[in-house]
């Protein structure tokens, strides 16, 4: 078997570990985002490609910004190698971005699917150790430490992270079922789901805490449980046979979006939106087509942009927006190689008093070869020019 078909068997293994999380039946993370001072353009124009610049193979997992000079990134390098790939952690300050270290980890990360900021000073990040545990890293704006949660067990494994003052909500899926895990406070806690099979991918909390949403998939159908009155329970949802949920943004008490896609046989997946108005979910229309929908954010003004893949036009940008009623395409310039490259935006935070967001990702080339990007997107007629 020559390298490049090893790589190209390992490439079915590791788009599902990048793109869908762990096989099993059945990012991201709510961020805490102020409300700028007046109400910002719509981004919904390409303005620039870029990379953080991991060794090796790599690829950006989840992104989340609190201004525009303070945003983190976390994903994997050398993901070809099962027992030495390492977690990644990227910090852009403004100007150029920074590879930040874990301390106290004599095993380190394997790799980190989420991170969240409570503030700039209070970051966690969740993904996969390299000693069969969970991993949780908490940051404190220069660098990060692996924090131990003694309710975690080996075989856990956490897919999303929510974070805001006082509060971090973990999900993901334990014996086949789901699995929510908090700290309030310094007390970390195993929630009890009432779900007997699925796994939770993508989890937001409002500021305070006290509600919020968790999506994922069971048994063929997606899956939400909501926070209300200190517990996780499942909700009520359209029929959707195929269905499966990967991550969900709250942006107010009566607004919320859940992304994921439709299976259809034939490897064929078609978008799924649903929408929360205050009392039910509800399915949004969506352009025709087979995109891939990973990750959702939100402006607190009602509007979202969703990323992700399509595979009509593997090797531009593709980001979908949402007003509340209508949505619409933005695509920006194909990667290098065109055609015989693809890019996967596995997700999107909007930065707040830029209307800019930014979706991170990675590009796969003719050779199996991954990279990861940073695309950004905001008002028409502008463009940035930093690098």
């Amino acid at each position: 078997m020559t390298r490049r078909t090893k790589r190209r068997a390992l490439a079915v293994c590791a788009g599902v570990a990048l793109c869908t999380g762990p096989i099993v039946p059945g990012m991201s993370a709510a961020h805490a985002h102020a409300d700028p001072t007046r109400p910002p353009a719509i981004a919904e124009a390409w303005q620039q490609s870029s990379s953080v610049g991991l060794q090796g193979d790599g690829s950006l997992s989840d992104v989340t910004g609190l201004s525009a000079s303070n945003i983190w990134a976390v994903g994997q390098q050398d993901i070809w190698d099962v027992w030495e790939n390492r977690g990644a952690i990227s910090h852009w300050d403004g100007r150029s971005w920074t590879q930040i270290g874990i301390r106290n980890d004599d095993t380190g990360a394997g790799h980190l699917r989420s991170i969240a900021a409570a503030s700039a000073t209070d970051l966690w990040a969740v993904g996969t150790a390299h000693d069969s545990l969970p991993y949780v890293a908490h940051g404190d704006g220069s660098a990060f430490d692996r924090v131990g949660v003694d309710q975690l067990r080996a075989g856990d494994w956490l897919g999303g992270v929510a974070a805001v003052p006082g509060k971090v909500v973990a999900v993901g899926s334990r014996d086949r079922a789901p699995l929510v895990v908090t700290r309030t406070g310094a007390a970390w806690q195993v929630e009890p789901v009432r779900v007997t099979e699925g796994t939770l991918y993508g989890v937001s909390v409002s500021a305070k805490g006290d509600t919020g949403w968790a999506v994922g998939d069971s048994e063929g159908e997606p899956l939400v449980v909501r926070l209300s009155e200190g517990s996780w329970k499942r909700v009520s949802l359209p029929e959707i046979p195929g269905g499966y949920l990967r991550d969900v943004h709250l942006d107010g008490a009566k607004r919320a979006l859940a992304i994921g896609g439709v299976y259809h046989g034939s490897r064929k997946v078609s978008p799924l939106l649903l929408s929360w108005n205050g009392k039910r979910w509800s399915r949004v229309r969506v352009p025709d087509g087979e995109a891939s929908l990973y990750g959702v954010t939100g402006d607190g003004k009602g509007r979202f942009w969703v990323s992700g893949f399509d595979p009509q036009r593997p090797g531009e940008p593709y980001l979908l927006r949402y007003d509340g009623k209508h949505t619409k395409i933005i695509r920006g310039e194909a990667a290098r190689g065109g055609e015989s490259s693809t890019m996967r935006l596995q997700a999107v935070t909007y930065v707040p008093g830029t209307s800019t967001v930014w979706a991170v990702g990675h590009v796969v080339d003719a050779e199996d070869k991954y990279t990861d990007v940073v695309e950004r997107f905001g008002p028409k007629g502008t463009r940035s020019t930093s690098s």
